[in-house]
């Protein structure tokens, strides 16, 4: 029936009637893409060839619809077939008539790219490649003919370059004397080629190629416009092979410069095109380009001025801030000359410089230096589209800036963040004059510097607000402003007040309020959105708090309320502006509530009224929170009823956020107002939470619970409440403290919880501490994991202390008990009971029990290891409630019984660990006899000893550290290695997160210890690894003067080391053990440590070769952190990364396509798993900056990645993480 149909449809084809050919080509078409479409052999040819006359019709929309049917033609008849229709196309290109020519060129490249399969596009190449070259070489051949071999030849070997790897030298030799020719179509068209032709040659011949035109630079007597596109042609070169241009930097980049410096005054394409190639150099080969950069700095910083048409004395006097508006009356009188096109150099030069900004952060202090006071300077450039490059340029080194020193507290005078604020004052000048300017686009990009500047430095405004305010005030109220220079203006100004102190504005928020209530209604809605969220942060620094602080807010109350309320009534707008409506009322009336007045009856309806609707309600739950925590405490009884209705109704929604917000507004209601709202609604309030209080969402479960804990609280609550908590809440918070998830604000507030019920009086002591320690006997201790009982431990322990002495006391009798009976009848009831006897002694001295030291460490002789962890935990924290009575029992221990000596130093390490953090006073005699026991233990052979060792000393360091610091030192030149070893990781536990008095004492010494990475002995060189990795994460400026000297010693570290290697004869087998691989992963981790906190210290592109791709070989171990050093490198240096994008492809496919054997156990196959998400979690990261056709292997493994099922499941799953 088909081939019927077809049949009269090929009979109207070749009609003489237009209209009839039209809508036969249009219906053949539709049967093409029919996906059940099949087709006789006979009808094939005959079909083919039709389509191919129709490429000739007279009627120029027939030949287009002929070339449309051609994609899904190709893929519907034999190959044979297409390989004809190939040639026949082909020789109508070369041979045909002029007119014919541009529809035969466009046929071809539909063919070329809707090929079906690998093999029958290598028998068209083979077949059409030949005659292409034809076309291009022939001397007397036509320039469009030319042109349209060269533009399909461009997609062919953009598409299949691999596949014709036989016919490269060919290509080669055919396409570099067309980069010669006197016509510049052909110059431009041959540089497009060769570029694709380029990623898939060989080294050898890329350096033909790259000899060839490097050669013609080097020729003085070469035309100009070939000079310039042999340039053009090296950019493109290196832009599309990546890292593998590196090696011939050493030629070209000289070459380039010269021509900068040297090119004739008229030659100024010449100077731009050589820094658009310099620009690819940084972006695409930054490891080699290394040794060029501070020549290319200064040839940047030249050129960024580079106007030699305009001299300095026609520039506007810059200082003289008083001639504004004549700045403005003569800038439309500016020097203009249409010949002039100095610049694209200028262009060219700021581009160049952005390349070099993002390429090395490790160079950023000293670009502050160097190239920020002339960036600042070129801000006055008079051509627009320069400045707004010199602008974007400027962002990138703050974005650079904020990238780099991210996390990073206090900074040093060379610092990129201190450099920076000291260029504040002149930024502002510079761009204060830009906000003057006519010109609507350099307005909006001056905003934009300014919003980079205060998100990198968020307070660095505070002396220049007065300057900018009109600035602001112009962009927001003159009638040429577009919407997109209001929203800049309105996010810039919102920043700012966001990131101030608020008596920073007082003395302008008359100037600064008018603007943004005016830009409130605007019609575009995203400045109307914009200016609401401008009007939240206004309305915070009108009135910060609500004591007087000497500023009159009352003149703006009545104009912002208005303004706002006028938008919140509107209901034919946008759901953005309605939502910043709420949310600026909420605001509003969280602060002015007092100056409202009858108001508020107006407008509290109108937010309840918004809870309502599923669009806003969210929005207004948390617009009901902000007002019930304002500390006017406003009357809210005429919608408190409706509201908490509402809100109970809400708790049963599937919406987390919703149900999120929902718990933190009624949290906060019952605090302001649970004298107002009825015990019943209480009541159904604690039956909806009872539903919430489970491990499957911990932060939804401690809501739940701290809001149990304000209703128990509240006195006005009925008695009823309580009752209903321990009948439908408590079951839910005893399942949940057997979870082995629960930790953290959770675990607070389940204790908090457990304290309160206690205190309601509805549920007794006793029963409540039964219920606890029931959750442990034996028919459910197969559900009690390790974790769950700390968490039970802790909430018996708070449930003593809040239960009184007596019951405390009562208690402890009842857990010793427990301890003296047989050991081995319940280990999960002992366990407990150590734990509970732990958390109790940490609060509460217990000295008043006799002997209990001694019933603890009996428990040391049990035959379960959890039993013996335990006792040492229980020993050490009931030590920290007495210190004076335990302390000297545990030392006295630790000399005297050597097999519980491990034991007993974790029973140690107990009590200084809580020292430290509690800061409490040892005495001195203490530390002394402590510090000397720790260092007589520091050559155990044992590791655990060794590392509890290190971790006390480490903890007493901070203490004392000016004891301690002196004597580790010592230790680091010691003979032993252990000793060596022991004293850097102490020193590794000193450095904590938080401000220490032994950070000045440890700064000038700290290199001592980390530079025992060159240690001869593996267990140290890992110890100064790890010391190095926890300064890196938690005190970067310790380490950050050492690094130029370390990061060479750490990277050696990163290598397999085959001495490391020794093979165990197992008898039957051999099995090879490698020691070095801890010491590599800790290396490995190390650095992607140091990636967050002193980047501007790494050079990622030394690193990535050889290193991290040593890494992606390696073992399972190593590979895991180097798959997310990958993907950090990914984001924070994505220039780096893209530079050896094809040398990176390889491991991750390899990894990605390994199967474990048959025979492989359960874990190994899991392990594999995990290994393959891990991988494919950094190539998600290469793809998000993997832009078009950077790299042809990383395009062939996505593919291979979609094709796959598996893999590609896998990576969709990772992609929406």
């Amino acid at each position: 029936m088909a081939n019927l149909v077809l049949t009269g449809i090929l009979e109207k084809m070749t009609g003489k009637d237009k209209d009839y050919r039209y809508m036969a080509t249009s219906d053949l078409l539709n049967e093409l893409n029919k996906e059940g479409f099949k087709i006789d052999g006979d009808l094939e040819a005959k079909l083919s060839n039709t389509v191919i006359q129709q490429l000739d019709d007279a009627a120029g929309d027939v030949s287009g619809l002929a070339v449309k049917c051609l994609a899904p033609l190709v893929k519907k008849i034999r190959d044979q077939l297409v390989l004809e229709m190939s040639n026949k196309l082909c020789d109508k290109l070369l041979n045909g008539k002029e007119q014919y020519r541009d529809t035969a060129s466009i046929a071809l490249k539909t063919i070329v790219s809707e090929v079906p399969t690998s093999a029958l596009a290598q028998s068209v190449l083979e077949s059409i490649s030949p005659k292409l070259i034809k076309g291009i070489v022939t001397p007397e051949g036509i320039t469009e003919i030319k042109c349209e071999c060269l533009d399909i030849l461009c997609d062919v070997l953009h598409k299949y370059g691999n596949l014709m790897v036989s016919d490269h030298e060919e290509l080669l030799n055919a396409l570099l004397p067309q980069l010669n020719t006197n016509q510049a179509s052909v110059r431009k068209k041959a540089v497009s080629s060769m570029a694709s032709l380029s990623s898939s040659l060989s080294d050898d011949l890329l350096a033909k190629a790259t000899a060839h035109v490097i050669q013609v630079l080097k020729n003085k007597s070469t035309k100009a416009e070939v000079t310039r596109t042999n340039i053009q042609m090296i950019g493109a070169l290196s832009r599309a092979v990546g890292y593998r241009f590196g090696s011939h930097l050493g030629e070209a980049v000289p070459i380039l410069l010269n021509y900068c410096k040297n090119a004739s005054e008229n030659d100024e394409e010449l100077r731009e095109y050589s820094l658009q190639a310099l620009e690819i150099f940084l972006l695409r080969c930054p490891r080699d380009i290394s040794s060029y950069c501070e020549q290319i700095l200064y040839i940047d910083l030249e050129f960024l001025s580079h106007d030699p048409n305009f001299t300095d004395n026609m520039e506007e006097n810059s200082d003289d801030e008083a001639c504004a508006e004549e700045d403005d009356d003569e800038s439309a009188d500016e020097y203009t000359d249409d010949e002039d096109v100095s610049w694209k150099v200028r262009r060219a030069a700021a581009k160049c410089l952005g390349a070099l900004i993002v390429s090395r952060p490790e160079v950023l202090s000293r670009l502050y230096k160097e190239a920020c006071p002339k960036l600042i300077d070129r801000f006055k450039e008079r051509e627009e589209n320069v400045k707004m490059d010199i602008f974007n340029t400027f962002i990138e080194l703050l974005r650079q800036t904020g990238n780099v020193t991210k996390g990073q507290t206090g900074f040093d005078e060379s610092s990129p963040r201190y450099l920076l604020k000291q260029e504040v004052p002149k930024i502002v000048r510079s761009i204060n004059k830009q906000l003057r300017e006519k010109s609507i686009k350099t307005k909006v990009g001056a905003f934009s510097v300014l919003k980079e500047l205060v998100i990198v430095l968020p307070d660095c405004l505070a002396e220049h607000i007065g300057s900018l305010i009109p600035g602001i005030e112009k962009a927001l109220c003159d009638k040429s402003s577009t919407s997109n220079l209001k929203i800049e203006a309105l996010v810039f100004t919102k920043l700012v007040l966001a990131s101030h102190a608020p008596s920073v504005f007082h003395p302008y928020i008359k100037a600064i309020s008018a603007p943004i209530i005016s830009a409130v209604g605007e019609r575009y809605y995203k400045v109307t959105a914009e200016a609401l969220r401008a009007c939240g942060e206004l309305v915070r620094v009108v009135r910060p708090n609500s004591q007087d602080n000497g500023f009159d807010f009352t003149p703006y109350v009545h104009s912002i309320y208005s303004t706002i309320m006028s938008r919140l009534t509107n209901q034919d707008q946008d759901q953005e502006v309605k939502e910043c409506a709420i949310s600026c009322m909420g605001l509003v009336i969280s602060a002015f509530g007092d100056h409202l007045g009858r108001e508020l009856t107006t407008c509290l309806p109108v937010l309840v009224d918004r809870m309502g609707n599923e669009i806003t309600r969210l929005t207004a739950v948390k617009a009901f929170t902000v007002i019930a925590d304002s500390p006017l405490h406003l009357d809210l009884s005429c919608v408190l009823e409706p509201v908490i209705s509402e809100l109970t109704a809400f708790l049963r929604k599937a919406n987390r956020a919703l149900r999120q917000a929902t718990l933190g507004s009624l949290n906060t209601l019952i605090v302001g107002y649970g004298d107002k709202i009825g015990s019943a609604a209480f009541d159904v309030i604690v039956a909806e939470l009872s539903t919430l209080i489970s491990d499957s969402d911990l932060h939804m479960a401690s809501l739940a619970l701290e809001l149990c804990c304000t209703l128990m609280a509240d006195k006005r609550s009925g008695p009823t409440v309580g009752l209903t908590v321990r009948n439908k809440v408590l079951p839910h918070a005893l399942t949940l403290i057997r979870s082995s998830l629960l930790q953290g604000q959770g675990l607070l507030a389940l204790q908090n919880f457990f304290t309160t019920l206690v205190f309601s009086g509805n549920t007794s002591f006793d029963a409540l501490l039964d219920f606890l320690l029931s959750t442990t006997k034996p028919n459910t201790q197969s559900g009690v994991a390790k974790q769950a009982l700390f968490s039970i431990a802790q909430c018996v322990a708070v449930l003593c202390l809040g239960a009184g002495d007596q019951k405390c006391s009562s208690t402890v009798n009842m857990l010793t008990e427990i301890l003296k009976s047989d050991s081995t009848i319940n280990s999960s009831k002992q366990h407990l009971a150590l734990l509970c006897l732990g958390e109790i002694g940490r609060r509460k001295d217990l000295s008043s029990h006799d002997q209990i030291q001694n019933i603890v460490i009996e428990s040391f002789q049990s035959p379960f290891e959890e039993i013996k962890s335990a006792a040492s935990y229980a020993l050490g924290n009931i030590a920290v409630g007495n210190l004076p009575k335990y302390l000297p029992f545990i030392m006295d221990k630790i000399d005297n019984q050597q097999k519980k000596q491990y034991l007993l130093l974790h029973s140690l390490k107990e009590v200084i660990v809580r020292q430290s953090v509690d800061k409490a006073e040892f005495d001195i005699s203490s530390v002394e006899k402590i510090t000397t026991l720790l260092f007589n233990h520091c050559e155990s052979e044992e590791e655990g000893v060794r590392n509890v060792v290190a971790e006390c000393l480490g903890k007493i360091a901070l203490i004392e550290p000016r004891k301690l610091v002196p004597a580790l030192k010592e230790r680091t030149s010691s003979p032993a290695a252990f000793t060596r070893a022991t004293a850097v990781i102490a020193v590794k536990y000193s450095i904590v997160e938080r401000h220490e008095q032994i950070d000045e004492i440890l700064y000038p010494e700290i290199s001592s210890f980390l530079m025992l990475i060159k240690d001869h002995d593996r267990h140290v060189r890992r110890a100064a690894v790890l010391a190095l990795s926890t300064a890196a994460h938690n005190k970067p400026n310790l380490i950050k003067g050492l690094l130029q000297g370390l990061l060479p010693l750490l990277y050696d570290q990163t290598v397999i080391k085959k001495e490391l290697i020794r093979t165990v004869d197992l008898g039957p087998f051999k099995h090879t053990v490698d020691d070095g691989l801890e010491l590599r992963k800790a290396a490995f981790e190390c650095v992607d440590t140091l990636l967050d906190g002193c980047l501007d210290q790494v050079n990622p592109s030394t690193f990535i070769v050889p290193y991290l791709l040593s890494g992606l070989n390696d073992h399972y171990d190593v590979k895991m952190p180097c798959h997310l050093i990958l993907s950090k490198l990914a984001d924070k240096c994505p220039a780096a990364v893209l530079a050896v994008l094809d040398s990176l492809v390889d491991p991750l496919q390899k990894t990605i396509n390994y199967k474990p054997k048959p025979d492989a156990v359960k874990q190994e196959v899991d392990r594999n798993e995990d290994m393959i998400r891990s991988a494919l979690r950094a190539i998600s990261s290469l793809n998000r900056i993997s832009v078009g056709d950077c790299s042809h292997k990383f395009k062939s493994l996505m593919n291979e990645i979609a094709k796959s099922s598996a893999l590609s499941e896998k990576f969709s799953s990772i992609r929406n993480e």
